[in-house]
């Protein structure tokens, strides 16, 4: 017989045990964030090939959207107001990777962007660059998301992706 509310330590004893036994997710945050001329801000990671968007992966029990301003400040030494999110995707297992949830929040234009720089060791450059330049420099798994990004922008809508490309 499973313990019931009516005994407050039974009942959380009991829920944590299935808490313990759920699946875990990695989650990954990352922000579109453009240039008044509509260009879009790329990093380049010290760690990984290719550039990506600004962010990065959530601590544990940390929200993804905090996860983002964190990343920012710590990288970028930059405080931003997110306008919401544009993009999740769920990413499939890969290589030595479980599966991970990926979101893209809209970051807005930033009308002083210029002056980013990175401010830690994990960020090479920053820059702003055309959306037409970006595939030669995002990596393949952040190409169609960063591309989904873009179609949230236009449609006023989220867009859920799996694994990089629409489930329906």
């Amino acid at each position: 017989m499973s313990p019931t509310s009516a005994d407050p330590d039974a009942w959380n004893a009991y829920l944590a045990e299935g808490n313990a036994k759920q699946a875990r997710k990695r989650v990954a945050a990352d922000v579109l964030l453009r240039d008044p001329l509509g260009r879009i801000l790329l990093v380049n990671p010290t760690y990984k090939p290719g550039w990506d968007l600004p962010g990065g992966m959530a601590e544990a029990n940390e929200p993804p959207e905090e996860a983002v301003k964190r990343e920012l400040r710590e990288e970028l030494g930059r405080e931003i107001n997110l306008l919401g999110l544009l993009v999740v995707d769920w990413v499939a297992p890969h290589g030595p990777w479980d599966d991970q949830i990926a979101f893209i929040f809209n970051g807005g234009t930033l009308h002083d962007g210029e002056a980013l720089r990175p401010h830690d060791h994990e960020l090479s450059e920053a820059r702003f660059v055309p959306l037409k330049e970006a595939p030669g420099l995002v990596g393949d798994r952040m190409w169609p998301r960063l591309e989904a990004a873009m179609k949230a922008l236009r449609e006023g809508r989220p867009v859920y992706l799996r694994d990089g490309a629409p489930p329906w």
